[in-house]
């Protein structure tokens, strides 16, 4: 594995921002309908479910890094030869792109739905995509800085969901545990893409300052996202009864609508707006991961990546057109991200202990 430079590594706290900024996404703007369509308002459950799990798999993770000294690249070289390694690569390379794409288009569809009808896909992707060039260009530190942006000056809008309080009603959670044990766990696979992001640790990996202090920082984040889900759905699940929110794609933004304060009326405009904020940095980061792939997998200049990277995304992102399509495409990433993250990499470490252990007796 490549030596980093001390001065392009990161603080260990800063992962922090780096796991939770990646998960705090567009997932947050509409999971509640998608969890309780299959576990109604017992889904609750699949939250935290969905949570303990992302924190096993993060657990892996670190002992895949602390057993082979590699990042994800390094790794599955290691474990599956110089060939098939590669192609593993390009599938991730492929994987943050159209990762990449989800973002753009689910956020373009948003404004599009609840601000300017005849908003432009081409127009606004093309200087959104030019905004993460730039932003990953300035190298992983810049990338990070525009994560700790996206957490902490957004921050105020989790507050807002108590003004839904004097209209909830807690009742809508009786009668409680009244769906099966299976419906709980498919509900919380659901959750796979709003819980989507903390894999890129496996790539960013190497530039972290401190590894061994990260480690907290790293299980603090994912807490909190997890914290705020639960938070985010619960106030959602009292507000609105369970027949209410089936019709609602994005109930978060819906929630938003209550909010009226003596200079904003819409405050749902200015949650969108805000939100552009949290999906730049999502965006660079997965631009980031992909464009690292490449420079590893395939030796070609990181800085000259990351257009051909943003092209391919761009080209992506237009040829979703309606809600039925852009829907295929969001559950298309949560799927091939829960195989990712649920499936794949529990496979890899224990592949990763099994050479390990042939090649020291060899």
């Amino acid at each position: 594995m490549q030596t980093i430079p001390e001065n392009r590594k990161i603080s260990p706290q800063l992962i922090f921002f780096t796991i939770h900024g990646m998960q705090f996404g567009v997932g947050i703007l509409g999971f509640q309908r998608i969890i309780a369509q299959t576990a109604g308002y017992d889904s609750w459950m699949s939250i935290i479910i969905a949570g303990l799990s992302t924190a096993i798999i993060m657990w892996i993770m670190m002992k895949i890094v602390e057993i082979g000294n590699k990042d994800l690249a390094g790794t599955q070289i290691y474990v599956f030869g110089k060939w098939l390694g590669t192609l593993f690569n390009i599938f991730f390379i492929l994987y943050y792109t159209l990762y990449m794409a989800t973002i753009v288009r689910t956020y373009i569809e948003v404004v599009q739905v609840w601000m300017f009808a005849d908003l432009n896909v081409f127009i606004f992707s093309f200087f959104f995509l030019i905004l993460c060039i730039y932003i990953v260009s300035g190298g992983f530190r810049t990338v990070t800085a525009m994560m700790f942006f996206s957490v902490a000056l957004p921050s105020y809008l989790v507050i807002l969901f108590a003004f839904t309080l004097p209209y909830a009603d807690f009742r809508h959670f009786l009668p409680m545990f009244n769906h099966s044990f299976k419906e709980v766990i498919i509900a919380s696979g659901q959750m796979s893409l709003t819980y989507l992001g903390y894999e890129t640790f496996l790539v960013y990996y190497p530039f972290i300052k401190n590894y061994e202090k990260s480690k907290k920082w790293a299980f603090i984040s994912l807490t909190t996202s997890c914290v705020l889900f639960l938070y985010i759905a619960v106030i959602s699940f009292a507000y609105y009864s369970e027949e209410q929110i089936q019709k609602y794609i994005w109930a978060t933004l819906t929630t938003w609508k209550i909010v009226h304060l003596p200079v904003v009326e819409r405050f749902e405009y200015v949650g969108i707006a805000n939100w552009c904020l949290i999906i730049l940095p999502n965006t660079s980061l997965a631009l980031w991961c992909a464009s690292r792939l490449v420079k590893q997998t395939l030796k070609i200049s990181q800085r000259k990546s990351i257009y051909v990277l943003s092209l391919i995304a761009f080209i992506g992102v237009q040829f979703f057109i309606t809600r039925q399509q852009i829907d295929i495409l969001s559950t298309l990433v949560g799927k091939i991200g829960f195989l990712v993250t649920q499936i794949y990499i529990p496979i890899l470490f224990i592949l990763l202990i099994i050479v390990k252990k042939v090649k020291k007796k060899t």
